[in-house]
């Protein structure tokens, strides 16, 4: 790689010294530099970096942060032409922090060999468009999961397709987009998306919804909200209310929901294939916290939930505290609420909690999914996540 491109590198990593996180780093420092850097070169200073926190614990400490990202480049081409020279003992000691262990049922070789792999790019074509849109984009290759949900593996920058700008797809993980899809939103019902962050689950649940009914999405922060304004006119989604709201007792509004998504804040084990940056931030603290974070949002949102209405609660992360713990503790503490399938289709695998994306193996309509369910990376070649859902009765 070249030197301007592992002289960026190295500032930006400079700068992630001080307490900016990696992400944050990169998106303000190309933007800055964004009239004088070559989109190949952002490119591929955004893939230095990450490739630098996914092989740390490879790296000399003592070395320049340039050598150390000619190392950790070296590493990943490596590791991408034998995945198999890297042993699974390595793998667990190095790529993810010893804390994980005692936070996390199973830890399996396979997820640990993903974390280590380059991340998919996964688009959102709007509902049933996503054959036409195969069409127009090359480079595409629809999900198992659904026709909407594409693999983009080209090079072209998407934000300034045509398309893009015209709404007819959004830039989305697929096990987002999975967490949308397993809330099955009906046109004409009423649904609150409590923690919408930037909407990105919002604008597909008002999808789904064929933009009828009323969507409520709130969040703590303004500026996110204002972000899913911007973001929705885009998409011509009209039928949602944002309002903000601190995830206390105090809701945004009194309305009845035939469908609540809470998508929680977590520690975002799910996603540290896509941000290598955060397994090295995260903490055993922070899981507590935000279990107990988790826990309340969905107390205070039970009440409501209308007789008959659908309480899901997702969290892109892995741990027991934040997944199960959260699951069993609503259920016993809610009488109220009954669980039903987090998935509401068959496509789902016979150990109950997988989902594959390159052959799935389509069971029996009779098979009644569970009421939760990791969706694991190395099985999606996506970000993980954990579902959850109930029925109030």
């Amino acid at each position: 790689m070249s030197s301007p491109v592992l002289n960026n590198a190295a500032r930006i990593l400079k700068l992630v010294e001080t307490g900016t996180p990696a992400d944050q780093a990169l998106r303000e420092s190309l933007t800055q530099d964004r009239h004088y850097t070559a989109p190949a070169e952002r490119r591929n200073v955004s893939r230095a970096v990450f490739t630098y926190f996914r092989w740390l614990r490879w790296l000399a400490p003592k070395d320049s942060h340039q050598k150390q990202l000619e190392a950790a480049l070296a590493l990943q081409e490596r590791f991408n032409k034998t995945p198999s020279s890297f042993k699974p003992e390595a793998l667990a000691a190095r790529a993810v922090p010893a804390w994980l262990q005692a936070e996390m049922d199973v830890i399996p070789d396979a997820w640990l060999r993903q974390l280590q792999s380059e991340p998919a790019l996964w688009i959102r074509a709007k509902a049933g468009t996503g054959v036409a849109l195969t069409k127009k984009l090359s480079h595409i290759t629809p999900a198992a999961q659904s026709p909407d949900a594409l693999r983009y593996t080209g090079l072209t920058d998407l934000y300034r397709t045509k398309e893009f700008q015209a709404g007819e797809f959004e830039i989305q993980d697929l096990a987002s987009q999975l967490v949308s899809l397993a809330c099955a939103p009906r046109p004409g019902e009423t649904w609150w998306d409590a923690c919408a962050g930037e909407g990105g689950k919002t604008m597909h649940l008002a999808d789904l919804m064929q933009n009828k009914g009323l969507l409520w999405a709130s969040d703590r922060s303004v500026r996110r909200l204002a972000k899913l304004k911007d973001r929705a006119a885009r998409a011509q989604v009209f039928n949602y209310r944002a309002a903000e709201w601190d995830g206390g007792a105090k809701l945004p509004t009194k309305a009845k929901f035939n469908g609540i998504l809470v998508d929680a804040p977590c520690s975002g084990v799910g996603t540290w294939q896509r941000n290598p940056h955060a397994r090295w931030t995260a903490s055993p603290t922070d899981v507590r916290e935000l279990a107990a974070v988790q826990a309340n949002l969905l107390n205070h949102v039970a009440p409501a939930v209308k007789p008959g209405g659908r309480l899901i609660y997702s969290v892109c992360t892995l741990t027991r505290a934040e997944t199960t713990a959260v699951a069993e503790a609503f259920a016993q503490s809610h009488p109220e609420f009954e669980p039903i399938p987090a998935w509401p289709g068959p496509a789902i695998k016979k150990d109950e909690l997988r989902m594959k994306n390159d052959s799935p193996e389509i069971l029996p309509s009779s098979f009644i999914p569970p009421p939760s369910l990791f969706l694991w990376p190395h099985d999606l070649n996506a970000n993980g996540m954990f579902i959850a859902a109930w029925q109030r009765k």
